[in-house]
This record gives structure tokens, sequence and C-alpha cells, in this order.
């Protein structure tokens, strides 16, 4: 077929990205329809309306490809074959028909950096030291000692090396050793690697999602990595800090400069299809490599990494992770994207949320300031239902990260279990009657499910889907310029606006569970209350109220978990003490 001559409705504006919110399924707990107790390609078309209706404009779907699941999809057994556990590549089809037809665009997952041990690639591979496929893989012989060839850390825990007895050779895995690392100094892997994503460009995808994109080249010389000093890591670390994984410094394992050029060898591929890309940065500094990997128009479209995924939540913490993106994006004019919830975190609700707090003002006060950033968004299954994470017991454990780190690390099934659709169903409508889902439903879930908040004009669903529609038509909001502005911990105060307008939102959002009087200088200008938006004016302490106030002073009143929005014909030039 001729890339010049594929057609795609949902896909005339070529920047439909930028600013895009883009709704993350995990396709193994979105909905089952064959009873098999996990989710399938058929049950992600059965529920597409729900996802039109909030008003997002794309889907992410999590890896569905042929696997042995390890890794749940994330170890690929053959890029172009669907799993068996999922559907088949007509089920697919019919997905990205449905999904075209509502005017959602399609993303799917591509695992490029490693694949399965089950793939054909590694099965030739690991044959011998000599087939057409032997150096497809990274292999090292071992040191005299028969120890492995350096210190390089695998994610999930202890060595990156895992010994092969047919090869008397190690291969490195930055994640399992069921997940061998691809060798991408090798011409003919990066060459196969983009004709696999050529296939799914051809069959109609609108954009992939790039796993691990910072992972796919390492060192050829295979240095060590350095022993990482106390505080090295900064305030974001893709582990936890119980991993020893967090004690390197991983400058040679990945996030390579040669990774760049391959970005661009797949940009251009991509740009013959129209097809949209975002790549996860899983790397400790992460913005300069997010610049770097989405310099204007040559590498991929947005990024995103683990800056807001992190355990801290503070007013503190965000803001200063936005604005290093932000600085770093502004010199070469790439693209973010921005996710406070994804499958390899626990959820928001619960991770950001202090000890006995209501779960849902906070949810809605993070959703409105997710969607409040400047840059992209993803927004995970779940997520706008106020879905807190689920206490899953040991026995009940899928996740070989969590059963390798237990009980400190319980894994990332807690944010990974059945989405619940109706409440008094059982399963809450995952499955069907006496089948047994893979994970077990979260404690509190079938009361939050689809069907129970949607007819509820004030539930948490409501509030997503009238933020949702405001941010669509709200320019600034999208694309416009950020700035924040001083404000005490732990308020956030946040300026959107228009190059070559005078016009400035201003929102405030206070991320405690004690109300906050918020000092605004006597100079502000006059603000007016946005038309037609979701969130709610301020609410302003007349004099007397605050017994700080003195006169000429104004105050805003923000109450716990609260946010406040207004408008000025003014840019705003505050600062507060």
């Amino acid at each position: 077929m001729n890339p010049q001559e594929k057609t795609r409705p949902t896909t005339r504006n070529p920047d439909w990205w930028r600013g895009a919110v883009i709704y993350q399924i995990y396709p193994r707990s979105f909905a089952d329809t064959n009873g098999d107790g996990v989710g399938d390609l058929p049950g992600i078309t059965a529920h597409l309306d729900h996802v039109a209706r909030l008003g997002v404009d794309a889907i992410w779907i999590s890896p569905f490809f042929k696997s042995p699941m390890k890794d749940f999809g994330y170890d690929v057994a053959d890029y172009r074959e669907i799993d068996p556990l999922f559907g088949t590549l007509a089920d697919f089809d019919v997905l990205l028909a449905r999904a075209h037809a509502l005017g959602l665009k399609v993303i799917i997952d591509q695992v490029l950096s490693h694949t399965s041990d089950q793939h054909a690639w590694f099965q030739e591979s690991r044959g011998s030291r000599d087939n057409p496929r032997a150096d497809w893989y990274v292999w090292a012989d071992p040191r005299p000692d028969g120890s492995p060839p350096n210190n390089w850390l695998s994610v999930f825990g202890g060595s990156a090396w895992q010994w092969d007895s047919r090869r008397r050779q190690y291969y490195l895995h930055s994640f399992l050793a069921s997940q061998p690392d691809l060798n991408f100094h090798n011409p003919r892997v990066q060459a196969a690697l983009i004709a696999e994503v050529r296939f799914w460009c051809e069959r109609g995808v609108d954009g992939f999602r790039f796993d691990a994109c910072n992972h796919q080249f390492h060192d050829a010389q295979l240095r060590d990595n350095p022993a990482a000093s106390s505080g090295e890591q900064g305030s974001v670390s893709t582990v936890r800090p119980d991993n020893p994984y967090a004690m390197q410094r991983h400058l040679h394992d990945k996030s390579q400069p040669e990774n760049l050029i391959f970005l661009e060898k797949l940009r251009r591929m991509l740009d013959l299809y129209g097809a949209a890309s975002v790549g996860e940065v899983g790397d400790e500094n992460a913005p300069p490599l997010m610049a770097a990997y989405t310099e204007h128009g040559r590498r991929l479209h947005m990024a995103y990494s683990f800056s807001l995924l992190t355990r801290d939540g503070s007013a503190r913490h965000i803001r200063h992770q936005v604005e290093a993106l932000e600085r770093a994006l502004s010199q070469t004019q790439g693209w973010g994207c921005w996710a406070l919830s994804n499958h390899d975190v626990p959820r928001v609700a619960t991770r950001w949320s202090p000890q006995g707090a209501p779960v849902e003002p906070l949810t809605r006060t993070l959703l409105a300031l997710l969607l409040s950033l400047r840059g992209s968004v993803s927004l995970y299954q779940g997520e706008e239902l106020g879905l807190p994470e689920a206490d899953i017991p040991y026995e009940r454990l899928q996740d070989p990260y969590g059963l390798a780190f237990w009980p400190e690390f319980k894994g990332r099934d807690g944010c990974r279990t059945p989405m619940p659709w109706v409440p008094d169903a059982d399963h809450a409508g995952f499955c069907a009657p006496g089948a047994t889902p893979w994970l077990p439903l979260g404690d509190g879930h079938a009361e939050r499910a689809v069907a129970q908040q949607d007819g509820e004009a004030w539930s948490t669903l409501a509030f997503t889907r009238r933020v949702l529609a405001w941010r669509r038509q709200e320019a600034r909001l999208r694309v416009g310029d950020l700035q924040f502005h001083d404000a005490p911990e732990p308020v956030l105060l946040l300026e959107r606006r228009m190059p070559q307008d005078s016009r400035s939102l201003l929102l405030a959002f206070n991320l405690g569970p004690e109300p906050v009087n918020l000092r605004l200088p006597a100079s502000l200008p006059d603000l007016v209350p946005v038309a037609d938006a979701p969130l709610p004016s301020p609410v302003e302490l007349s004099e007397g109220e605050e017994p700080r106030a003195r006169p000429g002073e104004r105050w805003w009143h923000l109450p716990p978990f609260g946010m406040a929005l207004a408008e000025t014909e003014d840019t705003l030039m505050l600062d507060f003490d």
C-alpha cells in the first residue's frame, strides 16, 4: 500500500496530539467478554462509548501482542500477532474502526528495547555465536572468574546479566531475565524494529507509545556504572529506594546519545503515515532527555517521565518538576505529556492522599490540576471514577516485581485491578457471572462503578466530563504558556495564557486537608469569573474576616482540597511573601 494514499478520517489535523488527552487502557483489566477472567479487545470495543463520552482525544492500549505474559505483555514474542488471551487481528480491526467512528485516535504500545525470550529472534540468537541473528541481542563473555561482564543491574532487582549455557555467554536484560535486550548497535535490528512499527501504521493506527525508549542503546564498551552518592538520585527515581538499582548512576546502561539517531529514523517513517508518538523516558534526570527526544519535528512528538508518578505530591515538588521540564523544552521546542497515574505506580487517589482524608475532593482537584498543565495528558483507566489503590493479598499477587520485593513493595497489581462497570453485578460487570477475574476487584470500587456515577450530576465521572469538555474548547489550557506564582505550601498557583493575548487564567489548587486563606497583593487587577468553567470562582474574604488582613488587602479562601479559577484582562505579575 502506498503510504501517501493512506486515508484516516480521524487524522486530518497533523497536530492533533499537541495538548491531546490520551486515555490509557490496560486491556487485561478493562472488560472480559469470553469468561476467562482476563480483559480482551472485544471488551474494549464494547466500552468505547464510555471513553468517547469522556471527551478524550485518543486511547492508548497497553500491549496485546503474542506473549508468554511473564511481564503481562511487555515481553513480546511476536510484534504482529495478537495474543489469544486478547482476541485476534480481526478483533483489533473492529476496535480500530469503532474508535475512529467515535472520533477517537488509537495509540498502541510498542516495546522495542527488548523482547520475550520466546521471540523467534532470540531463539535463533541464543543457538550459536555465528548464526544470522547471533548479534541481535546483547551478548558478552564472562569475566575470568565467571562473573558477569560488568556491574549493571536490572530494574526488577539483581544483576542485569543472565548466563546462557548454550552460548557460554551472558545476555543483557534491563528488566526480567525473560526479557533480553536487543542490540541497537546492529543496523539490521533497527531496520527490523522499524518494519514492525510500519506493519501497524499500515493497519491504520494513529500513533505509538514507545515503552522504555531510553533503554534502546547501551554503552558498547560495557563500562561499569558508578555508585550513586547520597541524595544524587534527586526527588525522582524510577525505582523504590529499597531496590539496589537506585544505588547506581545509570550512565552506561541506558540513555545513550546514539538513540537520537535511531529516533530520527523512526520519525521519518512515522511521518510517512501521519502517525504520532509518545516516549516513556525512565531516567532520574528526565527533562533534558525528554527535550532532546522531542526536538521539534525531528524525533518523537512528545514524551513523558516518572516526574509526577512519585510518592512526593507536594506543591513544591510538582512545581519543581513542571518548571524543570518547561525550561528544558524551551531549548528544543519539544513537547511533554503529563500523567499522575498509570499501570506501573499506585493510583494517585491513594498515593498522594493524606492518611484518612476523603478520596473524592483530592481526586477532583488533582484531575483539574493535571488538565491545567502545559502539554498533553495521559489519563489512566479508572482515574475518571476516582478509584483508589486496591490492596491485594499476597496469595493473589501476580506481578513478578511485587513477588520479588514483598512485603516492602507489593508490586503493581493494586493499580491493575478490574475496571468496575455495574455496581450490583458480579465482579462489577468486568466479567460474566461464574468467571474469576485475574485480579480481585478493589475494595470500594464497585460503589464507584461507571453505571453508578453516570446518573449522578456531581459524581467524579460527571466532573471529569465537564473539565475535559472545558479544556477541549479552552486553548489557553491546551497549548498556552504556563507560569507559576509563589504561594505557600500546599497551594499551587499558576497562570495560563496564549502568546499575544492579554487575557490570563489564574488557577489555585489547595492540595492539603486544611482550609487555606491565600493573600493577594493590593495591586492585583480585577478578576472575573470564567463563564461556563467547571472550576469554582474564588471566594474572596472581606476585610476583617482574616485576622492578619490590613486595609486594601485581598484574600482568597480555599477549602480543603479546594480550587479556584478567575480571569483577568492583564497578565499577572504576582509576588507572594
